[in-house]
């Protein structure tokens, strides 16, 4: 596992690109951060939070946001409003090594071996929170069924926290 504390080499400049330790930027997988419709009356809200310091893929967030958001779609039509509450900054690097016959005479090995910005990742820390729901009170198995196919797609280990909003007095 990748150490989260390190800084993070994740410099990119528009304005003054002779600034920029990464020339090219890779493409954003998560498409939607927020999905369903909010309103006013939902009364139960679920939270992702993460048990340790981890770095999550922005393939793997956005996995699981699809798997989610196809259960609830399906199993609550629209009575719930989901958020991403993590956003992938932290871009990782590959140094490609080439394999085969002949590799040797065309490969430097470990110079200049920084490498090549290849995806983006969210670093994440311990107690912080990844996703949120809000729903009503009646569909909390329809939740759990539907966070627990979302866990399947990330990595770490992470905690559900169930909050009951107060009823207006």
């Amino acid at each position: 596992m990748r150490d989260t504390n390190k800084p993070s080499w994740t410099r990119y400049s528009r304005s003054k690109p002779r600034k920029s330790y990464i020339k090219a930027m890779p493409h954003q997988d998560i498409t939607q951060f927020r999905m369903g419709a909010m309103k006013p009356d939902y009364n139960v809200t679920f939270r992702l939070i993460s048990k340790q310091n981890i770095q999550i893929r922005d393939n793997a967030l956005e996995s699981a946001r699809q798997a989610l958001n196809k259960y609830l779609e399906k199993a609550m039509l629209g009575n719930f409003y989901f958020v991403i509450r993590v956003f992938p900054h932290q871009v990782i690097r590959e140094n490609k090594m080439i394999a085969g016959a002949g590799a040797d005479r065309l490969q430097k090995g470990m110079r200049q071996s920084f490498g090549r910005a290849t995806d983006k990742a969210a670093r994440v820390r311990k107690s912080q929170e990844v996703l949120t729901i809000t729903t009503y009170k009646d569909k909390i198995s329809t939740i759990n069924v539907a966070i627990d196919r979302a866990l399947k797609k990330l990595p770490g280990d992470y905690s559900v926290v169930m909050e009951e909003k107060k009823a207006a007095a």
